[in-house]
């Protein structure tokens, strides 16, 4: 055994066999790699039009302060979200973005012989955080692209632990409705951690199906994840947070790094909170830009699967790696789903009407060309 091969097996099993998360390439990256410039991203579900004012504003006033470490129990952005939401306090948890939720929920819970459940075309990091924990992974067949409910509950055993839901689902953006989601998770055992994914929650247009923060008094076993990264324009700040009983918000704190979220990610999140213009412009750019996308689609005689989020997979008919290569080249950046078991389809991120008219451009150019 070389001395390379000895340091891999001093690690975790489930982590020796990890495939880390490959996330949307990098502006900066294209240009070193191609040399190109005014590039288009529509990889990575961001926001087009960036951070409120009021985010900005907060960011300004708090650099002064860097030298000091941030509040490590974000008591003020807690108190802001307890008071949007009408919660308590005690019943939230901070992470770096909410994908440290989802990392903390298998760190307090999941331990080799125990099961997590989640469905196919799910967002990557479920599978992700189950392996590194030897947690065994339960992987439902999607149905029309999105959860089957029913065949998920069906799975669950006395060693199931955790169970995923992302509503609405990335990367398919499929939508469950409130009657499907609330009649699942009363029917889970007390014994199964429910963990119901809203990063994208802010996009869905019929408000009834995203009431689920009135189930946390009937369900001590349910956590809800959101996140600031998305409809609020602060990814690169990494800031998300989880809404659940106090018991298992305690839990979580636990296992919490101290100072996990730092200053200006902090105050930029508070102050994003009461910035409703920017939020409503983002929710109505969004809009525009789903119709102006998918009718692009259309017109290239392709579909797609209908989504609630901010973005869309559409389906090329053909093997899409090699169209987001060809992408690349013209300077658009997109996201290839083959890991997600959908390799004909992108998903593509809805950008600024000009953002969407070049990429839809290059696409008909890359098609054509094909």
């Amino acid at each position: 055994m070389t001395s390379a091969n000895k340091i891999y097996s001093l690690a975790l099993t489930g982590v020796q066999q990890l495939v880390p998360y490959k996330p949307g390439k990098p502006i900066e990256e294209l240009e070193r790699e191609l040399g190109l410039t005014n590039i288009v991203k529509l990889a990575s579900n961001e926001n087009p039009l960036g951070p409120g004012k009021k985010a900005l504003a907060a960011i300004q006033a708090a650099l002064p302060s860097l030298a000091l470490y941030p509040d490590g129990s974000g008591f003020a952005l807690k108190r802001a979200l307890a008071k949007k939401y009408a919660v308590d306090d005690s019943q939230i948890t901070l992470g770096n973005g909410s994908n440290e939720i989802l990392e903390l929920v298998a760190r307090a819970f999941l331990r080799p012989g125990l099961e997590v459940i989640f469905s196919q075309h799910a967002f990557a990091v479920y599978p992700l955080v189950t392996q590194a924990v030897g947690a065994t992974a339960v992987v439902v067949p999607a149905v029309d692209y999105g959860h089957d409910l029913a065949g998920m509950l069906e799975r669950v055993t006395e060693n199931t632990r955790v169970v995923f839901i992302a509503n609405p689902n990335n990367p398919t953006g499929t939508l469950l409705s409130q009657a499907s989601v609330e009649a699942f998770i009363a029917a889970l055992p007390d014994t199964v951690v429910c963990v119901l994914d809203e990063a994208y929650f802010e996009f869905v247009s019929r408000v009834e199906t995203v009431n689920s923060i009135e189930w946390l008094k009937k369900y001590p076993n349910l956590i809800i994840t959101r996140t600031f990264s998305k409809a609020y324009g602060l990814a690169g700040l990494r800031v998300g947070y989880s809404l659940s009983s106090p018991e298992i918000a305690d839990i979580l704190n636990r296992v919490r790094q101290p100072f996990n979220n730092n200053t200006l990610a902090l105050v930029a999140a508070e102050a994003a909170l009461s910035d409703d213009e920017h939020l409503q412009q983002t929710i109505s750019v969004n809009a525009q830009g789903m119709q102006q996308l998918t009718y692009g689609f259309k017109q290239l005689g392709l579909e797609w699967i209908p989504s609630a989020g901010n973005f869309v997979s559409v389906d090329l008919r053909q093997p899409g790696q090699p169209i987001y290569e060809a992408l690349l080249r013209k300077g658009v950046i997109v996201r290839p789903v083959g890991n997600y078991e959908l390799p004909n389809h992108l998903r593509i991120s809805i950008g600024t009407q000009a953002e969407n008219q070049l990429f839809l451009q290059a696409l008909a150019d890359t098609i054509n060309n094909v």
